[in-house]
């Protein structure tokens, strides 16, 4: 089941993201760090009722930030839609590494584009660390389009790449 995350499971949501970032680490992917995800983003994210998790059996898998709101350091990126009707912004999509490889960052997507098609939103946007060709590969099979770059210097001095999935502009609704 997907829902909407709860402030006294921000440790467990945490533990997730830390988990997730071992791992990219030992894999040599320096994405997350100890200053990112943070505790701060996670109560903000709840706060603004835009932090989702996965939750089978009493047991949280994963979680993902649906938002929408546009960060200013996305002005930059020319995306494939205007910003005359709401993109929803994909962020912070973790699932346990214990629980990946069996479909969960799927269903996460799945939900966060379901909620694009019932919102009638124009596309989905997020970004993924240039070093993670597992997230790119991931989000081109999902449709999502390369489009740019940004720098987030606390976390990296590689780029993040920008990726956008537009959905069908007559009707709201993925092709």
């Amino acid at each position: 089941m997907i829902r909407l995350a709860k402030n006294e499971e921000i440790d467990q949501i945490l533990a997730i993201t830390r988990a997730c970032a071992q791992k990219m680490i030992a894999n040599g992917i320096y994405q997350w760090n100890t200053d990112y995800p943070s505790r701060e983003a996670f109560e903000n994210d709840v706060a603004r009722k835009e932090l989702y998790v996965l939750e089978r059996e009493g047991h949280l898998l994963g979680s993902i930030v649906v938002s929408t709101f546009k960060d200013r350091i996305y002005d930059t990126i020319t995306w494939l839609t205007t910003d005359k009707k709401p993109s929803l912004y994909i962020h912070r999509l973790a699932v346990h590494p214990k629980f990946q490889g069996q479909g969960n960052a799927q269903k996460l997507m799945d939900f966060a584009e379901n909620q694009a098609k019932i919102g009638d939103f124009q596309s989905v946007r997020l970004d993924t660390f240039s070093q993670n060709s597992r997230n790119q590969h991931f989000y081109e099979q999902r449709g999502y389009q390369k489009l740019g770059s940004v720098y987030f210097h606390k976390q990296s001095k590689y780029p993040f790449y920008c990726y956008e999935l537009p959905l069908n502009p007559s009707r709201g609704f993925i092709s």
